[in-house]
């Protein structure tokens, strides 16, 4: 049966996905045919299968400062995305109708909103500036006395600027409304605290930060009203209906311990790669535009596009060199439209499907740069 060598793969898309460390899946192994029992089960191996899901609950709510009952399990981001925006916009729905999102925001996010919209909601799409940050001025002129909900990510999954976040939620505090943030991509890359950023309800996703896939996480403030989705059973406080994922819950509690055990360490490495690789490409392509913020962006990203370059060809042609990247949103491959964050932030036309998004990992090395830089020269030029 033929494969592929991973060995010599240069892997540079984790803001798609990452593999599981091998701490994370050591930890998961016995929950799959060893305390394989059902949470909600009365005897032994089911509360060993509980007792573990409350220890990961109770990683996951260290990691973000929040108090274990806040935490609440899901099969993935989109999932804390549409169970945060539509759980509390439904709860709120007698008090106000109107939402305030912005317009870079991941399709989790718009198309929840969009789908309220469909049902009588009110939805206001912030502008960004060429960098991709919302205007505060404009985010407080939007807000009325029907405005029940703001959700704005933590950080862009394709060009990685950071939005300000603490400002955000003291806008939101001050006026009353609750404040959700998407952070799938900025969880094990930055650090958080719901406390201090004034956050009422946040998302996450295990294979975002070495953990597995089909597992998320969501967070919301005790006191903030959101009703479950689905119908079923009683799992995750009357919340989030259906049997739990044991192992892939108890993945993404030991992968987030791990994430902010040496993130500090860890974003070191990751923005100087990221540095020397921007340096490197607008060194030795002409015409390279960086997009998204020089500083204020995911320690790991680097969005560049380059002039009258078809980035799926590029893509294509980085792959039969060993080289794994993309062009924007892995959720968004296929699409043949150009990346609406680009479209936001204003990029000219002539850039807007030459983009190439490169997110570093720690597995990745300088050496690693130096080929990809290479590689992209004999394409490019």
């Amino acid at each position: 049966m033929g494969g592929i060598c991973l060995k010599n793969i240069k892997y540079f898309d984790h803001a798609a996905t990452t593999g599981v460390k091998k701490e994370v899946l050591k930890e998961m192994l016995p929950y799959f045919n060893i305390e394989y029992g059902n949470p909600s089960s009365i005897y032994g191996i089911g509360r060993s299968a509980k007792r573990a899901i409350e220890g990961a609950r109770e990683k996951v709510a260290k990691a973000i400062n929040a108090k274990p009952n806040e935490i609440y399990f899901t099969g993935c981001g989109s999932e804390s995305d549409n169970l945060a925006i539509k759980g509390i916009a439904y709860a709120l729905k007698q008090k106000g109708n109107h939402i305030i999102t912005s317009k870079i925001e991941h399709h989790a996010v718009l198309n929840s909103c969009k789908s309220l919209e469909q049902e009588g909601f009110r939805v206001t799409y912030l502008n960004v500036n060429k960098d991709g940050f919302v205007n505060l001025q404009e985010l407080k002129e939007a807000i009325t006395d029907k405005t029940i909900l703001i959700t704005i990510m933590t950080a862009n999954n394709e060009i990685g600027t950071i939005e300000p976040i603490k400002e955000i939620g003291k806008i939101a505090k001050e006026k009353n409304v609750y404040f959700h943030t998407d952070s799938v991509q900025a969880i094990g890359n930055i650090k958080l605290d719901v406390q201090k950023m004034n956050i009422d309800s946040l998302s996450m996703s295990a294979h975002k930060f070495y953990g597995p896939k089909g597992v998320g996480a969501l967070y919301v403030k005790e006191g903030v009203p959101f009703i479950k989705l689905q119908d079923g059973g009683h799992q995750e406080k009357n919340k989030r209906a259906g049997t739990e994922n044991t192992a892939g819950i108890i993945g993404l509690g030991k992968a987030i311990e791990l994430a902010y055990k040496n993130i500090d360490e860890y974003n070191d490495k990751l923005q100087k790669l990221r540095d020397y690789y921007i340096s490197e490409v607008e060194k030795e392509i002409p015409g390279a535009v960086l997009n998204g913020h020089r500083t204020k962006r995911l320690p790991g990203n680097a969005n560049i596009s380059f002039k009258g370059i078809n980035g799926g060809d590029l893509l294509l042609e980085l792959d039969e060199k060993g080289i794994c990247a993309s062009t924007g949103s892995a959720c968004n491959t296929g699409s043949t439209e150009p990346s609406h964050v680009l479209v936001a932030i204003g990029l000219r036309p002539e850039y807007l499907q030459g983009s190439l998004r490169i997110t570093f990992g720690e597995e990745n090395t300088k050496a690693d740069v130096d080929y990809l830089v290479s590689i992209l020269k004999e394409i490019i030029l």
